[in-house]
């Protein structure tokens, strides 16, 4: 029965497969055939938890010199199976979305055909059973991202209001967007496949259940250093400082493409991978320090929560708030693994709570999101202003979500991150800023609904959504408000397959409450007061220029293409001295052949003039 669970991965990435030529024989065919290959994914997803089923699938792939053979398999966990069901089920709701969203685009074929595709690699990615098939998983759904991204690449002017991203300076089309994401996660995947490659090595294996098993017979500083390099893809991956600034611009893509891949599932792929991280550096405890690398991660989470939520908190974009949202949320995350060193599976436990609950508010969000953009026909707050109150469907659906994603109780959100507060509470630093991050997180998400829902004239008509876009939306809704009723059930699920007794929340709960009542109360007085106050000013210009971060990064770019035309450059002359050695040694070498006339008489008396030659200078230095 288990082997049903290979329809997650197998369904989607047939069906992308045969979307050309399905759309051939059909348009309802074709979008047919991409719903009902996801709906199969997940329905498969939901094998392990009837089967109540732990373990790994494994098939005889390939044996490699020195690691041994490598398997074809899956690998069936709380973490797996966990992430897996929540990629499947969220992917279904936004390709239910797409039927209505994408209605009547040209490119139709080729947006399924990437979104299977996409789907298909990153349940294979959360799946697999060790490190060569997540490897390629993982630039699987990078390469789809990158395409999905620069969707609309014709970069069109008349587009630039709804489907570029970004103000002048910092202005970007969708196929620069697109670029810059692949460019900046490969470069992170680079160190990645090199942590990855040192880890095998060390440890005589890729597969992720012996790693954990095994006692590796390798020093702990080529350990702790492969650990590292590893983590160094998930935070490309995940839009985590330094490697963060991608994320927003990613935001010129179809909103479905936003809410699932930049939002609800491939953006996770490095908490899942810190995750699994977090349990390998935890089990080799007793052979190596494990303190250096869960220190690195709880800074890189912590700091990435802030920054992102300040930057958020000054957008004027509903995406690309959204998008500084979710690098904001997943530092949560990364936090929390980070005090895995104090609070061991708890901590992995609250970072998987609130990944749950993140994929659901932010997907709907971003769903919801995409129907203002598409009515209002701008992406900016100044073009949406009072746009959500006219569609009831959003303005019904957008405050859950947004209630969910600050913090306010019962909704799913609150109970998570409230858990995730808890485990940093060994680490004062550290629960100082996320608690900071919460104010600031209350603000942006009230401002954010402030922007959109008051303001405008009433008197303009608002294009009307369809039953498609807006069932999708409304569902995650209600699930945020299900998941925070359902909290006390749910804790205590995540805390027996975790194996985990996770804390009380204690004081940690009075100050969250109190950073978002007053991140929310200053929200509402900086909007109605009309204009941030003098001092604010120099602070605002710098988050709107994005911490110069961006800046950085094409900086950094331009001095590294600069180089490698100077290399170039150098390359150049080198090989055209080369060809003018080459040509003078010629010419010479034809000079000198003159003197080889062929004939053996005057050869043999060249030879006898210079032995007397040589027999005078003998002479003459006595």
């Amino acid at each position: 029965m288990l082997e049903l669970l290979n329809c997650a991965w197998a369904a989607p990435t047939i069906a992308a497969l045969l979307e050309p030529a399905v759309a051939k024989l059909s348009r309802r065919a074709r979008d047919g055939l991409a719903v009902t290959a996801c709906a199969a994914a997940a329905l498969s997803t939901l094998t392990p938890f009837f089967a109540n089923a732990r373990g790994a699938l494994r098939w005889e792939w390939v044996s490699l010199p020195g690691l041994g053979g490598v398997g074809f398999g899956l690998l069936l966990d709380p973490l797996s199976s966990t992430l897996a069901a929540v990629v499947a089920w969220v992917s279904l709701a936004v390709f239910v979305y797409s039927l209505g969203y994408m209605r009547g685009d040209p490119g139709l074929t080729r947006y399924w055909a990437l979104m299977l595709l996409f789907v298909g690699g990153m349940e294979l990615l959360v799946l697999s059973e060790n490190l060569v098939l997540m490897l390629i998983g993982w630039e699987v759904v990078g390469v789809c991202s990158f395409a999905l991204i620069s969707y609309w690449y014709q970069d069109r002017e008349e587009d630039r209001a709804t489907r570029w991203v970004g103000e002048p300076p910092e202005e970007y089309p969708p196929s620069h967007c697109g670029v810059k994401a692949l460019l900046v996660t490969r470069l992170a995947d680079t160190l990645m496949i090199a942590g990855a490659l040192a880890l095998a090595l060390a440890a005589g294996t890729l597969s992720l259940a012996e790693l954990a098993e095994r006692k590796p017979d390798a020093p702990g500083e080529l350990l702790l250093a492969s650990l590292l390099l590893m983590y160094a893809g998930a935070l490309g991956k995940s839009a985590q400082l330094p490697f963060m600034e991608w994320l927003p611009d990613a935001m010129a893509g179809p909103s479905s493409v936003s809410a699932l891949i930049h939002a609800a599932t491939m953006v996770k792929a490095g908490v899942y991978l810190t995750a699994r991280l977090a349990q390998l550096a935890l089990s080799w405890s007793q052979f190596v320090d494990p303190t250096p690398f869960f220190a690195v991660v709880s800074a890189c989470g912590v700091a990435t929560a802030l920054a992102a939520s300040l930057q958020a908190a000054v957008s004027g974009e509903l995406k690309k708030t959204l998008a500084y949202s979710t690098a904001s949320q997943i530092g949560y995350m990364m936090a929390a693994l980070g005090a895995a060193r104090w609070a061991g599976s708890a901590a992995i436990a609250a970072a998987v709570y609130h990944l749950v609950n993140h994929a659901v508010f932010k997907a709907a969000l971003f769903l919801a999101a995409g129907v203002v953009i598409h009515a209002a026909g701008s992406r900016f707050y100044s073009g949406i202003r009072g746009w959500g109150r006219r569609l009831k469907a959003v303005a019904l659906a957008f405050p859950l979500a947004t209630a969910s994603l600050v913090g306010v109780p019962p909704f799913g959100g609150y109970w998570s991150k409230e858990l995730v507060l808890s485990v940093l509470e060994a680490e004062p630093a550290v629960l100082a800023l996320a608690v900071a991050a919460a104010f600031f997180t209350a603000f942006y998400g009230v401002r954010m609904l402030l922007l959109t829902f008051t303001g405008g004239s009433a008197a303009e008509h608002a294009h009307g959504s369809s039953l498609l876009e807006d069932i999708p939306y409304l569902t995650l809704a209600a699930a945020c408000l299900a998941l925070g009723l359902l909290s006390r059930p749910l804790e205590a699920a995540i805390a027996a397959v975790f194996g985990a007794e996770l804390p009380e929340a204690r004081i940690v709960s009075y100050l969250s409450m109190a950073a978002v009542a007053a991140g929310a109360l200053s929200a509402a007085i900086a909007h109605f007061r009309g204009s941030s106050a003098g001092w604010a000013e120099p602070f605002v210009k710098v988050l709107r220029r994005r911490l110069y971060l961006n800046a950085a990064y094409y900086r950094i770019a331009s001095g590294v293409s600069k180089l490698a035309r100077a290399v170039d450059a150098l390359e150049e002359a080198y090989a055209h001295a080369l060809h003018q050695t080459a040509a003078a040694l010629s010419a010479e070498s034809e000079e000198l052949a003159k003197i080889q006339t062929g004939i053996i008489e005057l050869r043999e008396l060249a030879w006898v003039a210079g032995a007397l030659l040589l027999l005078l200078l003998l002479l003459a230095s006595r």
